[in-house]
């Protein structure tokens, strides 16, 4: 997997030189995942289909319905565009570099190694819904649909929203009918935690793959071509539309699991878990949408996005260093083992602690970025990605 020493080396854009909107976007899906993840770590209550507790208070219901309606499953999709976007990015400027295809390709899969690697490490250590290891693992089978047709984009894509939902369909009769135990987020042991991380990790890892990652990182490529997010001003229609149509086809979507997991209807078995598969594959729409809304938002403000929007792509820059950062926190906290308040909070409280971490990731990387400081997460994937033979 190494870079030959022969072979140039394309440049890392300076982060002042960067495109904001994909920074952005990025900053604003890491609040997502913090709110969407920080829940996981709860224990000691019945939960619904997207692991929201059914005991909890009004509070912690409208915080739940708040979240399932707008966040859950949205910022996974959000997540796989962004990458399959910034992948693009990546060969496009290994080509400028003059590399050919094959040493192209040869850096996308080295790089999506690692993550993968990266990935395997994050549930090892901190967290049985890591997300990178997916992420890897599209990287290393599907790096070839980068230089693939539109059509073949918009083919594959199809496939994999139809896979989606049969997987979905699965997974939300698993929930109905598999006896309900403690995630390893709630395990005492710290030992039986990591050996139930890896079983979880193993089988979440292509499951992931399967469920909500292929269409969106499919549909993320096919942006990437356009530089939509990149010259977003030149696409305010198309944006426009994107974030219009994907936002009303994510809420209606969601409306039905929202009502279902806070208890405000109770429908058969039967569609509950279609409204299930329902929710998570109208969420590609919705994850589609978030990223529009960024650059709808940086083309009306001409790329000045003055100092809250550096700071959030401050975070963008940061994304990976930032989104290993919460899991570390959420761990400090909620853990048996360690803060243990997993088991004296609710929903509520979760999400709070969340929104907070993230903001003090914003505030850390908007800090230390001012010098041109990469993120040491990001900056341990590229030495590792462009490491020299011998």
């Amino acid at each position: 997997m190494s870079i030959t020493a022969s072979a140039p080396t394309a440049r890392a854009v300076p982060l002042a030189q960067r495109s904001p909107a994909p920074d952005l976007a990025r900053g604003f899906m890491l609040l997502l995942i913090a709110v969407a993840h920080a829940h996981m770590y709860l224990s000691g209550h019945e939960v619904g289909f997207r692991g929201y507790t059914l005991d909890g208070g009004t509070l912690d219901r409208l915080v739940a319905g708040v979240q399932i309606l707008l966040v859950d499953g949205r910022a996974l999709p959000m997540f796989a565009a962004l990458f399959g976007y910034g992948l693009v990015q990546i060969a496009n400027r290994q080509a400028a570099a003059g590399r050919s295809w094959p040493e192209v390709r040869r850096v996308l899969r080295a790089r999506s190694l690692w993550l993968l690697a990266f990935g395997f490490c994050h549930a090892l250590l901190l967290f049985f819904g890591d997300i990178l290891g997916a992420y890897g693992l599209i990287g290393l089978l599907l790096v070839g649909f980068v230089r693939r047709s539109d059509r073949a984009l918009f083919w594959a894509a199809g496939i994999g929203a139809v896979l989606h939902v049969v997987v979905l369909a699965g997974f939300g009769l698993l929930t109905l009918s598999a006896p309900k135990g403690d995630t390893p987020a709630a395990m005492a042991d710290p030992l039986e935690a990591l050996m139930t991380r890896m079983i979880g990790w193993a089988g979440m890892t292509p499951t992931y793959f399967a469920v909500g990652v292929v269409s969106a990182f499919l549909l993320g490529i096919w942006a990437a071509r356009r530089r939509l997010l990149e010259e977003p001003r030149a696409h305010r229609a198309l944006l426009a539309r994107v974030a219009t149509f994907g936002t009303a086809v994510a809420v209606v979507g969601a409306v039905p699991l929202t009502l279902i997991d806070t208890r405000l209807w109770g429908p058969s078995d039967a569609v509950s878990v279609s409204v299930y598969a329902l929710h998570s594959v109208t969420g590609i729409a919705g994850g589609l949408a978030y990223a529009a809304l960024v650059g709808l938002f940086v083309a009306g403000r001409e790329g000045r996005t003055g100092p809250v929007g550096r700071a959030l792509a401050a975070c963008g820059q940061w994304s990976l260093t930032c989104y290993l950062l919460q899991s570390v926190v959420f761990v400090a906290l909620f853990t048996p083992y360690l803060g243990g308040i997993g088991t004296r909070v609710g929903d509520a409280a979760a999400s709070g602690i969340a929104v907070l971490t993230w903001l003090g990731s914003v505030v850390l990387a908007a800090s230390l970025s001012r010098t041109g400081r990469r993120g040491p997460a990001e900056t341990a994937l590229r030495k590792l990605t462009y490491r020299r033979a011998g």
